[in-house]
């Protein structure tokens, strides 16, 4: 009981006593900033501020009427400093360098497959990588691991379970399997090996003349695996080139330089950063030959593209080297450095914001502003500037990239998200591949109505959210009307109203079978044939992109 009480006292600590702290310091900051005729330095000030900070700490330290939980004080208050800067400016202690590493590379050491876990079950293979360890020692999805190095998994929690099974490439991790087809057990020894998860997730021939790259983030190298699909997909008679940045998040702007230098005459400007002092001041130019300055390109882009993604669908505009479509990007203008700080941390600082070729910075004006997504709100053009293409076409800064075409992504219901975000879909694709041992060759394989009344006897017995958006606003408003007072006197109409929008689920899975059953395909085709399978699938259905190819450029 006194373990809780502490520990009680701990977290109360946590959410007050640093709320003081930061005021405290807030209000220190507001107080001298106010005396303008002092002609306080910045030095000062931050000199000031850091005496104030470590006042504090000792003094909690001296006089708290409990013991100090020193090192969760340390990383709250990191983190609600940062969190004041901008949402990309984070530190990273000594422990949690391999996730850096992993989100710069996307490679670490381990297995290879994506698991699910639920803390009182054992530990599921859902998605094994092609090629990997995992695969190549024959564990496929709906394989349970029992045990991990003799320690049973149930009780574990993911986190610790993938913990267990990562680990220096080279060294062996021996698991006990239950196999999910036959149901038998198994010893399985794996040597671990140094996973690279692609961002080139797929190359291919969408027509006769046109050549088609999905890319998913900018890690080291990706522009050599860019340039290599170029040179199979030319070989195969390509006219035309897309290069699909939907989704993509960015990552290394010299990767994004590096693309764009593939289709642009050596010494083109590609971006230039600048940062709070004139040496901070940076032009980057391509520095090699290109492949092709010719080739007609297509770039598709969409909320989700940001930082490097618009480094290269602003270059490409501003040159007036190919055609952006899709729809507004992220609008992240911001640049990142790497530094090493105490203790082997690091601190990934924001240093610096960066323009496209003719000078529009891709940040937003307002980023206080953003849709649910985190992506660019409406910016009036009375807020925007204008800006010159090469060729003197009319381009505007306020945030993101804007394509030269827009087309309309997808739009899918809240039912879709929740059956995804809510693992059903995932759950239900384990089952489907411990009952099915193949399946048809990728460009054979649907899911028939047989299929989909099978998912939908499962996914109705599923515990999760499954309410249309409009009876989400139907449960907001009926709130707001309970705080005025109004619910009583129009319980008859919220009654029948409720009634009129109230849709049984399995009744709503059946609405939304159209939505629902490409994510099944794609997700089953993946456990089958890996990733590159699924993005088949994905293009199957993928209207916006069929919208683009039927554009003239």
């Amino acid at each position: 009981m006194q373990k809780e009480v502490s520990l009680q006292a701990e977290d109360d600590f946590l959410k007050t006593g640093m709320k003081r702290i930061y005021i405290a310091i807030a209000a220190a900051a507001a107080m001298f900033s106010a005396v303008t005729v002092s002609g306080q330095s910045k030095s000062f000030k931050l000199g000031q501020w850091t005496e104030i900070h470590s006042s504090i700490v000792k003094e909690l330290n001296r006089s708290y009427v409990d013991s100090l939980p020193v090192d969760r004080i340390m990383r709250a208050g990191i983190n609600a400093m940062l969190e004041n800067l901008d949402p990309y400016t984070i530190y990273i202690p000594e422990e949690e360098n391999e996730d850096l590493q992993m989100m710069l590379s996307k490679t670490y050491g381990g297995i290879g497959a994506v698991i699910l876990k639920d803390k009182e079950a054992n530990v599921v293979i859902n998605e094994p990588y092609a090629n990997s360890p995992a695969v190549k020692s024959g564990l496929r999805c709906g394989d349970e691991i029992i045990l991990i190095d003799g320690q049973p998994t149930k009780g574990l929690t993911a986190q610790e379970s993938s913990d267990r099974m990562k680990g220096k490439p080279g060294t062996t991790v021996n698991f006990k399997v239950l196999k999910g087809l036959s149901g038998d057990t198994t010893d399985v020894a794996i040597v671990r090996e140094r996973i690279h998860i692609p961002d080139v997730e797929y190359v291919g021939m969408l027509d006769d003349t046109t050549g088609y790259i999905s890319q998913s983030g900018f890690t080291d190298k990706v522009s050599d695996a860019v340039k290599e699909g170029y040179f199979k997909l030319k070989g195969q008679g390509m006219k035309r080139l897309v290069l699909d940045l939907r989704g993509n998040g960015g990552g290394l702007m010299n990767e994004a330089i590096n693309i764009v230098s593939l289709f642009v005459p050596k010494g083109s400007l590609v971006v230039t950063a600048k940062g709070s002092t004139p040496e901070s001041y940076r032009e980057y130019r391509t520095t090699s030959e290109p492949v092709d300055t010719l080739i007609p390109l297509v770039i598709m882009v969409d909320s989700g593209s940001a930082s490097s993604s618009e480094i290269v669908a602003g270059a490409i505009q501003d040159l007036d080297r190919g055609t952006i479509m899709g729809k507004r990007t992220f609008g992240k203008g911001l640049v990142q450095t790497v530094r090493p700080i105490a203790y082997n941390g690091q601190l990934k600082v924001t240093t610096a914001k960066y323009y496209t070729p003719s000078g529009r910075c891709v940040q937003a004006i307002d980023y206080s502003h953003r849709n649910e997504d985190g992506s660019v709100g409406h910016i009036p053009d009375s807020l925007t500037h204008e800006f010159k293409t090469a060729k003197g076409r009319t381009v505007r800064d306020g945030g993101g990239i804007t394509p030269d075409i827009e087309i309309e992504s997808p739009n899918y219901s809240r039912l879709v998200f929740s059956l995804v975000l809510n693992g059903i879909i995932d759950r239900y694709v384990i089952r489907y591949a411990k009952t099915h041992d193949s399946i048809p060759p990728v460009n054979e394989f649907h899911f028939s109505d047989a299929d989909f009344e099978d998912f939908t006897a499962f996914a109705k017995e599923q515990d999760f959210d499954y309410r249309s958006s409009a009876e989400t606003l139907f449960d907001q408003m009926k709130e707001e009307l309970e705080e005025d007072g109004l619910s009583e006197s129009m319980s008859d109409e919220i009654e029948a109203l409720g009634k009129a929008i109230k849709i049984d689920k399995e009744q709503f899975i059946r609405l939304k079978k159209d939505e629902i059953i490409p994510f099944l395909e794609e997700e089953i085709a993946v456990r089958y044939y890996y990733q590159e399978a699924g993005i088949q699938i994905r293009l199957r259905y993928d209207e916006q992109l069929k919208k683009a190819l039927e554009e003239k450029i």
